[in-house]
C-alpha cells in the first residue's frame, strides 16, 4: 500500500523541555498544516525559540515528541527539507551576497539559476556583489533567508525575522512569506509583535512555556470579543489567569 502523507507538516505531542534545571516548555501539543503560515507568538522569554529548535531537531527534549513531514524531528532525511533562520543573521561578512548563498547552495548541489532565484526571492539581486559587512541589518536578514531558501525547503522555520526592521521592509518580507506559502512551503514564524498575527493563517499563542491557544486570527477575535489582536491576546491571558 502506498504511503499517504499527512495533512500536517509538524505534529508536537506533549513536549517538555528543561534547561539548567528550569522547565522551559510545559506539555506543549500542536499541529501545523502543510502549505500554511503559522505564527508563533508571545512575549520574549516565553519559550518560542526553544519550541522552534525542537522542531528543527537541535533541542534536547525531556519528554514528548515532535514529528516533521512524518519523520522524527532532526532525522537525517530532513536536513534538506527543513530550513531554519535564526534571529541573528548568519552570513559570512567577508563574502558577497552571491558567495554566501552559493556556499549554502553547494551543500545541496543547487545550480547557478537556483542560487540566483533565492537571491531574487528576497529582493537582493541588486546587491548580489556586495560583501556582508557592507549590508544593513535588514539586508543581512534577507541574505540569511536566501541562504535557507536556496535548499528549497518544504518547511521553513523563522525566528523573529522582522525584529528591528523598518515597517516597509517588514511588509515586504511578509509578502514574500505569503508567496512561499502559496507555492506550498510551510512557514513557522515567531514574533512578539501581535500586529503581525494577521499575516498568519494559524496562531500558536504562548506564555511562560505553555501553549495558551492554537487558532486562527479570526477565531481569536471571536473567542475574546476583541477586534485588536493585541487586546485579544491580553484578554486570553486574563481568561487563563481567572480559570487558574
Amino acid at each position: 500500500m502506498a504511503h499517504t502523507e499527512s495533512t500536517d507538516a509538524v505534529v508536537i505531542d506533549g513536549l517538555d523541555v528543561r534547561r539548567s534545571n528550569k522547565q522551559v516548555l510545559h506539555s506543549v501539543s500542536a499541529r501545523v498544516g502543510r502549505g500554511s503560515i503559522t505564527g508563533l507568538l508571545g512575549p520574549s522569554g516565553c519559550g518560542k525559540s526553544t519550541l522552534m529548535r525542537s522542531i528543527v531537531g537541535t533541542q534536547i527534549v525531556q519528554s514528548g515528541s515532535v514529528t516533521v513531514l512524518d519523520l522524527p524531528a532532526g532525522s537525517a532525511p530532513l536536513r534538506s527539507r527543513v530550513g531554519y533562520v535564526t534571529q541573528a543573521p548568519s552570513i559570512y561578512s567577508d563574502l558577497t551576497v552571491r558567495d554566501n548563498v552559493s556556499y549554502f547552495g553547494a551543500l545541496y548541489k543547487k545550480s547557478k539559476a537556483g542560487i540566483a532565484a533565492a537571491i531574487d526571492a528576497v529582493g537582493m539581486t541588486d546587491h548580489a556583489n556586495h560583501r556582508g559587512d557592507a549590508l544593513s541589518g535588514g539586508q543581512r536578514t534577507r541574505v540569511s533567508l536566501a541562504c535557507a531558501l536556496v535548499a528549497e525547503p518544504e518547511v521553513l522555520v523563522l525566528d523573529e525575522p522582522t525584529v528591528g526592521l523598518d515597517p516597509v521592509l517588514r511588509v515586504d518580507l511578509w509578502e514574500r512569506f505569503a508567496a512561499l506559502a502559496a507555492a506550498g512551503t510551510t512557514l513557522i514564524v515567531s514574533s512578539h509583535v501581535m500586529d503581525e498575527a494577521d499575516h498568519c493563517s494559524a496562531l500558536l499563542l504562548m506564555r511562560e512555556g505553555r501553549l495558551l491557544a492554537d487558532l486562527s486570527p479570526d477565531e481569536l477575535r471571536t473567542r475574546t470579543g476583541e477586534t485588536s489582536l493585541e487586546k485579544a491576546f491580553l484578554a486570553l491571558i486574563r481568561d487563563e489567569e481567572s480559570a487558574a
